[in-house]
């Protein structure tokens, strides 16, 4: 079991409840946060991800932890018939469904609230699962991860796409200071709550990266389980199929 790590730490409320919290109070400065903060590298992380499920030729596909929708919105590329994205967030979705709109995508996507532990789908009901820096979120990784193998097709595709943390020198130090200090600076001055980009490198290093979250695939029945590092260890994209 994964040690459990929440934005709050004066609340009683389960990190779940925290969480749908967090991203409701920072969701109008999010999109512009994260391209500050990564200054635009998750575009080209996002695009790999889902690159990867290109020879799958993916008919349906649910984005877990869809937040404001921009994976849901890349996974067009592979020409879906149906793109489904579930959060917990509704200020993060009302944000996305504005985007989709706008983009004119509403006919070919859709988002919902849902629990990514609980998803509200019936088993063997995707080709592909997509889930963009959310598993370090969840609450009960373990039930996560499996409640999307049961909602996964037979010989279908998950990929995730989560910060790592970099081993070697100078990157792990710059990483180190960066997350520590910078971040939550920078978090506090322009999304206004003081706890979120304090969470976000607590989460990360809570979170049981590399081999130890292939074997948390592994044992939820994932088979052909791989971690590709991006950007000198920044971030990794895992995937594994049913």
């Amino acid at each position: 079991m994964s040690e459990i790590v929440t934005p709050y730490k004066d609340q009683t409320t389960s990190k779940k409840e925290q969480v749908a919290t967090m991203f409701n109070n920072i969701a109008p400065r999010y999109d512009f946060l994260n391209q500050l903060l990564s200054m635009g590298i998750h575009k080209g992380w996002r695009k790999r991800s889902i690159q990867l499920l290109k020879d799958k030729k993916p008919k349906t596909i649910l984005d877990i932890a869809t937040g404001t929708g921009d994976f849901a919105i890349e996974a067009m590329k592979l020409n879906p018939e149906k793109v489904i994205g579930v959060d917990i967030s509704e200020g993060m979705l009302k944000l996305g469904i504005e985007k989709i709109n706008k983009l004119g995508l509403q006919n070919k996507i859709e988002l919902k609230l849902g629990d990514s532990e609980n998803l509200p789908f019936s088993d063997n009901s995707f080709d592909a699962i997509t889930v963009g820096f959310g598993v370090r979120n969840f609450e009960n990784l373990e039930k996560g991860i499996s409640d999307i193998y049961r909602v996964l097709n037979p010989k279908g595709m998950l990929v995730v796409l989560e910060f790592s943390k970099p081993g070697k020198f100078p990157i792990k130090q710059l990483y180190k200071f960066y997350f520590k200090y910078i971040t939550p600076f920078v978090g506090k001055i322009f999304s206004k709550d003081n706890s979120a980009y304090t969470y976000l490198p607590e989460s990360v290093n809570a979170f049981p990266a590399g081999e130890d979250f292939l074997k948390i695939l592994r044992n939820a029945g994932f088979k052909e389980t791989k971690a590709i590092s991006q950007t000198f260890g920044i971030a990794s994209i895992y995937i594994g199929t049913k």
